[in-house]
């Protein structure tokens, strides 16, 4: 097992991890809604990626709600 031949300095330390910062998220607008959205990303406000509705948001909506009333029929009984 390989061992370090002379200790690193302080400096030499900090100088090493410099390059481990984080790097903030880049932003984009969305076309249709002007939200803010991720590059490459469909927008999840109103599902619309590339010129096209990708995501039917109307249909996602019905199916969150269907399955909010069973959770609540569930805890309440």
């Amino acid at each position: 097992m390989g061992l370090p031949a002379k200790k690193r300095s302080k400096q030499q330390k900090r100088e090493r991890r410099s390059h481990h910062k984080m790097t903030a998220v880049s932003l984009t607008t969305c076309p249709k809604c002007k939200k803010p959205v991720r590059p490459h990303r469909v927008c999840p406000n109103c599902g619309y990626y590339k010129g096209r509705d990708v995501l039917e948001m109307d249909v996602k909506a019905e199916r969150k709600k269907k399955r909010k009333k069973k959770r609540e029929q569930k805890s309440t009984s």
